[in-house]
């Protein structure tokens, strides 16, 4: 069932950025549908999942969008596949709302005395734990951060089986977020884009990673 350390190892060695893909490889369904399958199961805050996926295959969407992502330049025309990830708004995760019923009840099938009680402890959370509430954009940017979860597990799962990727933050808001209103991608109420991930393989082997020494990054107390 479980893989030995040296092959994880080995995949965070093989992981990199992937600036250019090979345009005349495609990733096979199934092996695509086990990366999806790994951001669905990711682990998020309260369980409360506030990420949409929308896998951008449409070359005329992706050439609009190329215009104001300056940071996939060659990857957008190159991936195979790409994906635009989405976080949930403010409104969609409030205590209240009725997304964040629906996960409770529909979801995680808690019982109304489990919800409620469930609800309150996230209340606390959001009003003084983290005091998102009455912070501008704190909430959109803690969904933001739960999208990265996803993200991150994608693209490890991705290099364990031999797909290369790119994350990408560059690009200008709202344009981007204007031309996805356009095209009926996303409507600019629920949802704010949180970035996006290009998967492939790669045309050139990638320079040698660097990294800090596990001392200058790690403090043991």
């Amino acid at each position: 069932m479980f893989v030995d350390k040296e092959t994880v190892l080995e995949a965070y060695r093989f992981r990199h950025a992937c600036k250019e893909f090979d345009p005349a490889r495609q990733i096979p369904e199934d092996d695509f549908a086990f990366l999806l399958e790994t951001a669905r199961l990711s682990p998020s805050s309260y369980g409360f999942e506030p990420w949409k996926f929308v896998v951008l295959q449409n070359p005329e969407h992706r050439e609009k969008l190329r215009a104001h992502t300056w940071g996939a330049q060659k990857t957008l025309p190159t991936a195979s596949h790409f994906v635009l990830i989405f976080a949930r708004n403010a409104g969609e995760m409030l205590d209240d709302s009725d997304y964040v019923r629906s996960i409770m009840t529909d979801v995680q099938k808690l019982p109304p005395e489990a919800a409620a009680n469930k609800q309150r402890v996230y209340r606390k959370f959001l009003e003084s734990d983290f005091a998102l509430l009455g912070r501008e954009g704190a909430i959109d940017d803690w969904a933001g951060k739960q999208t990265y979860i996803a993200l991150g597990n994608m693209m490890t799962a991705a290099a364990l089986v031999g797909i290369d990727s790119c994350p990408i933050e560059g690009f200008e808001r709202e344009p981007i977020a204007r031309i996805l209103r356009e095209e009926g991608i996303d409507d600019g109420f629920r949802f704010n884009l949180a970035c996006m991930v290009a998967f492939g393989y790669r045309v050139r082997e990638p320079r040698d990673k660097t990294r800090r020494e596990l001392s200058e990054v790690v403090e043991w107390r």
